[in-house]
């Protein structure tokens, strides 16, 4: 089998450690398998679809212990499945629109079953509010996310904001629309990256300093939400999670969105203007 060259997607700076030591290990292993086989990532994010309704099953008898953990590995299993389905696409060159929203999909509906799972286990208007509460909270906190850690891998490779690819498929569109709320925001960093000369000077010193607010919202992370619902099951009484996902994980947002806007600020004000023909023109005739 011919080796695949390695995923230089991910900047592992960044990268939550269970990512690093066992999810992204475990898909690389599989990653040639499933190419060879002709796998799509469209159909292992079906898959990891499916896994995630297992979980989901698991953790409908989460006062049980042995089900609780069933429904963490099941869990696991998914998240090797999230990884998985990108390596492929990467791999193969088959990366889509489509494929993105889909996998987004699916890593939406995994945490909405367990999250209706765990309400109807309780099943008090308590429950059912939070658990609403914090799945609005969530979706606003991983499209938010996203689209930093995809910001801050577009930068490190030196590369300014796309052009926006518009798409007639509304859920693309809606996709879009909520993961790009900061575009505007953040855009004055990118404009001063595309007018350098060497834009690789100033994506290393972004690098160094927008790493830390990425650590730090790489608690928004699917891994974290998993190991959490498992905690709180554990500890018999899963509105402790709703409460994290409220609390916690909102001000990890938007800590680390107003740090990273100050780090492009401050980045961008180091910033080397290119020397314009006139300037240097007028500099000869000097």
């Amino acid at each position: 089998m011919t080796p695949l060259p390695p995923d230089q997607s991910r900047d592992r700076r960044i990268e939550d450690p269970t990512n690093l030591w066992i999810i992204h290990p475990a898909g690389r292993r599989l990653l040639p398998w499933f190419v060879a086989c002709g796998v799509s990532a469209n159909a292992v994010s079906v898959g990891g679809l499916v896994l995630g309704i297992l979980a989901a099953l698991a953790y409908s008898n989460w006062t049980a212990w042995p089900w609780a953990i069933t429904g963490l590995l099941m869990s696991i299993a998914w998240l090797i499945a999230d990884g998985l389905d990108g390596m492929i696409a990467r791999a193969t060159g088959t990366a889509s629109l489509l494929g993105r929203v889909l996998d987004g999909l699916c890593d939406h509906g995994v945490f909405v079953l367990i999250y209706i799972v765990l309400a109807a286990s309780i099943d008090t208007f308590e429950g059912w509010a939070l658990a609403i509460s914090a799945g609005i909270a969530h979706a606003v906190q991983s499209s938010l996310y996203e689209g930093e850690r995809a910001r801050f891998h577009r930068r490190c490779r030196g590369e300014g904001a796309p052009p926006l690819a518009h798409s007639r498929n509304p859920l693309v569109q809606l996709y879009d629309c909520v993961a790009g709320l900061v575009d505007r925001i953040a855009s004055p960093f990118d404009q001063a990256l595309r007018r350098q000369r060497d834009p690789s000077l100033l994506a290393a010193a972004y690098g160094i300093a927008a790493a830390r607010p990425m650590r730090l919202m790489s608690l928004l992370s699917a891994n974290v939400r998993v190991y959490a619902i498992f905690l709180a099951c554990v500890a018999n009484d899963p509105r402790l999670f709703w409460w994290f996902e409220l609390v916690p994980l909102t001000a990890i947002l938007l800590i680390g969105l107003a740090w990273h806007r100050a780090i492009e600020f401050r980045v961008a004000g180091t910033a080397i203007e290119p020397i314009s023909p006139s300037d240097s023109s007028s500099t000869r005739r000097t």
